[in-house]
């Protein structure tokens, strides 16, 4: 269908707009990512699914296009794949001490998002200042894995045409569903992908837990940090883990309640060179790792195990149907 059928069935606003279908939806983000659509045509997509908001069948759509346009990257054994996208405006930016906490107990972590955001410090900015350069091909990507180290891949060589939605931010100014999307994607073939999917909005999180249970995901959902996927240094939020599309209370963990009585220790500047000083110090146990990271760790280190276990034993774990 014309892409102006889609918009004036997205574009009715709030109260009017109609939802799309699965497969309207695949169609549309389709076309969109195929370049065959104009720049006012993509604005106006953007604008009309901004005020809408996107449905599970749309997401569920949208994100059935982005894979199969999104770089295929083979592993024997299951991955911990970490979106980041947000980067730090206030606080540091912990999410590449939380990938390479994860790479240093031996689990293979791949962390996917932009080289450099204005404005905020990215992942992919900590990483360098690591010396963990970024990787351009799949032969980057392995020997990150046999350094035991997170393969840090940047969103325009892992999906080219997702990259160029995303950079539609820079002209309208605001966020779109590409930024959705990219946090849900799985690059990986041949293994089970643990994905972490942070939301802002309980809404959001609701969604999202839909979207783990209909297609049978294994995902970490949590509140994100300034959006970034990582368990706030201050206060742990809740960490609910989904396995094959089931909700693991065993494996999750409530928000913290009450009153903080003590503050991590964490820089006070949250430039690149600043935060890779502090990783590499809590990486070498010279200061403490904030404990709610810590927390994180552990959990999905121990959704891995499940993960890697004998089908026979993942039953046993898992108790009665």
């Amino acid at each position: 269908m014309a892409i102006g059928a889609y918009i004036k069935e997205i574009g009715r606003g709030q109260a009017g707009a109609r939802s799309l279908s699965l497969a309207q939806s695949q169609d549309l983000m389709s076309q969109l990512l195929d370049g065959g659509l104009s720049d006012l045509e993509i604005g106006a997509f953007v604008l009309a699914m901004r005020m809408k908001g996107e449905t599970l069948d749309e997401l569920s759509g949208f994100l059935a296009a982005v894979q199969q346009r999104c770089l295929k990257l083979p592993s024997d054994r299951p991955v911990v794949v970490i979106p980041s996208y947000n980067g730090a405006r206030r606080l540091p930016n912990l999410t590449p001490l939380l990938a390479m906490s994860l790479a240093q107990q031996g689990a293979r972590v791949l962390v996917h998002g932009p080289r450099s955001d204005p404005g905020r410090v990215t992942s992919a900015e900590v990483f360098h200042d690591l010396g963990l350069p970024p990787a351009d091909s799949l032969a980057d990507i392995e020997c990150a894995w046999a350094r035991r180290e997170p393969a840090v891949v940047p969103t325009g060589f892992l999906c080219p045409s997702l990259q160029r939605l995303l950079d539609v931010r820079a002209v309208v100014g605001l966020r779109n569903s590409g930024h959705t999307l990219a946090k849900m994607i799985n690059p990986v073939t041949g293994a089970r992908v643990l994905r972490l999917v942070n939301h802002t909005h309980p809404e959001f999180g609701l969604l999202m837990g839909a979207w783990a249970q209909r297609s049978g995901a294994d995902a970490l959902l949590l509140r994100g940090t300034e959006g970034e996927p990582v368990a706030d240094p201050r206060r742990l939020p809740r960490l609910e883990v989904w396995l094959a599309g089931q909700l693991r209370e065993d494996l999750s963990t409530p928000a913290q309640e009450g009153v903080l009585t003590a503050l991590p220790l964490l820089p006070r500047e949250r430039d690149p060179a600043t935060t890779a000083v502090y990783i590499q110090a809590v990486l070498g146990g010279e200061k403490p790792a904030p404990s709610p990271l810590a927390r994180q760790v552990t959990l999905l280190m121990s959704a891995l195990e499940e993960i890697d276990a004998p089908a026979p034993a993942r039953a046993a774990q898992s108790g009665p149907a």
